[in-house]
């Protein structure tokens, strides 16, 4: 069969979070004919295998939380089964494969043509997508978007490692592990941890370090990881794995993980019926032909490297979103793929748009939740000089918990670090209940560049917990 050729404005590869809004600015907002490819799922890792699904688990994680804390309200609640894994599991995908839908719509509400392939550069404007059906569809455009994400790592020098799963696999899961082992100290980790943790299954964390979350700042790592112990984590710090076999008397899906760790510094064995490895992830670029098209690449990990406006070294080829690995955040992708659209397509008037990489918010669904914005304190105490910071802290016990035993009361901190005489706030981290959706507000005060001042003038809200951060002392 010959193969089909096609030509376009604006060729998107990678129907991600990212790809599909520049595609469907530039089509539907100023007329460029555009194509869409993706091989996998409409919406990419968020939608299918990352923040969708995974805030979904974390909604079930809290319930079960939710439920045994009622005693202390005076709620004498009684489940008659345990969480059923399997039916929330298999709603979960019905929701996930309504999305898909709907952003399939979307593409052609905007008239943007989807292609489901596999895309593949042979020159510098010129592309060959493989079809499901085997045959060849040759693709000539004016503009080339590389917005092909990425996927999670797994080591290649542990033996057995591949009987492990990663984050896809997570969602894959029919039935819920007894005892289940997370490798990795990201977000990931923490918050597939939370969640098994929440709702039952024993949950053994293994960390290279004393603490997780280790870019966030200090107080976020140190409290988060005392706090999981308390919650009945297992955390296993300056760990290493050596091996992973399958357990033969326990049979099923029961493995033996061989590892070192601070207390069993000599080795020590864990049975255990599903291991994560949730140690990074890497750009989605293996059979892309970056190569072919003279596109470069890092030499850390192989992302595509671009520049602030989304250029790569080859002019009309431009990258966004977790491929070009700047700020790996699907609404980071989403507004960069917007602004380049905005760039190509809509004239003079946005000849400079670009995404402001500064200041963006982000939140760990750990128990309980993190928000983060701007600097950490050591780095803005590097940035700036230790006399040009002064951070406030608050340290307290939100009163949802107030009617719980001591024992039962998870912790809430805030901590403001403010810059200069005018105490400019470069950097917010919280954590406590509610911390995901405080931070959104928050977030916009401090991109427009807040002071400490700005923060005392707003009257608070009683009783809230946010309201420590616009009384701190």
């Amino acid at each position: 069969m010959a193969p089909i050729h096609k030509e376009c404005d604006y060729l998107v590869i990678g129907g991600g979070s990212g790809g599909l809004a520049s595609a469907r600015r530039a089509s539907g907002l100023y007329g460029a004919k555009t194509i869409a490819i993706e091989s996998n799922r409409l919406g990419g890792t968020c939608v299918n295998v990352g923040c969708v699904p995974k805030k979904v688990t974390w909604n079930a994680a809290a319930i079960a939380e939710t439920i045994h804390e009622a005693k202390s309200y005076g709620f004498s609640v009684e489940t008659t089964a345990p969480f059923d894994w399997k039916t929330f599991k298999h709603k979960r995908d019905a929701y996930v494969k309504r999305l898909n839908g709907i952003y399939e719509k979307n593409l052609d509400k905007d008239h943007v043509e989807y292609i489901h392939g596999r895309a593949h550069l042979t020159s510098a404007d010129s592309v060959d997508v493989k079809l499901d059906d085997g045959s060849i569809t040759t693709i000539k455009a004016k503009k080339i978007l590389l917005a092909t994400g990425g996927h999670p790592t797994i080591p290649q020098n542990i033996p057995g490692s591949e009987m492990g799963i990663t984050s896809d696999g997570f969602f894959d899961l029919e039935t819920q592990p007894k005892c289940v082992a997370l490798v990795g100290a990201g977000y990931i980790a923490v918050e597939m941890a939370g969640m098994f943790n929440a709702l039952g299954s024993e949950t053994h964390l293994f960390i290279r370090h004393e603490t997780f979350l280790r870019l966030f700042d200090p107080m976020v790592q140190e409290t988060i990881t005392k706090e999981y112990e308390r919650q009945g984590v297992h955390i296993h710090r300056n760990s290493t794995q050596t091996k992973l076999e399958k357990n033969t008397e326990k049979g099923g899906d029961w493995k033996i993980l061989h590892y070192t760790d601070k207390e069993h510094p000599d080795g020590a064995t864990l049975d255990i019926e599903c291991l994560l490895w949730g140690i990074g992830r890497s750009p989605e670029v293996e059979d892309l032909g970056l190569q072919a098209a003279g596109v470069k690449q890092d030499k850390k990990k192989g992302h595509i490297i671009a520049d602030e406006y989304q250029n790569t070294n080859v002019e009309n080829i431009y990258s966004l979103g977790d491929v070009s690995g700047k700020v790996e955040l699907t609404p980071v992708a989403i507004a960069a793929g917007r602004k380049l659209a905005d760039r190509l397509f809509g004239g003079p008037k946005y000849k400079d748009s670009k995404l402001d990489y500064s200041n963006i918010p982000s939140v760990v669904f750990a128990h309980p939740e993190v928000g983060t914005i701007g600097l950490s304190e050591p780095d803005a105490r590097e940035k700036y000089g230790d006399k040009n910071i002064k951070v406030y802290e608050s340290d307290f016990t939100a009163m949802y918990y107030a009617m719980m035993e001591p024992e039962e009361k998870a912790p809430t901190k805030y901590k403001l670090v403010c810059y200069g005489e005018e105490e400019k706030i470069v950097g917010m981290h919280i954590l406590g209940v509610g911390s995901s959706e405080m931070l959104q507000g928050f977030g916009v005060a401090i991109k427009m560049g807040a002071r400490k001042q700005d923060f005392d003038s707003c009257v608070a809200i009683h009783p809230t917990s946010a309201e420590e951060l616009v009384t701190m002392k």
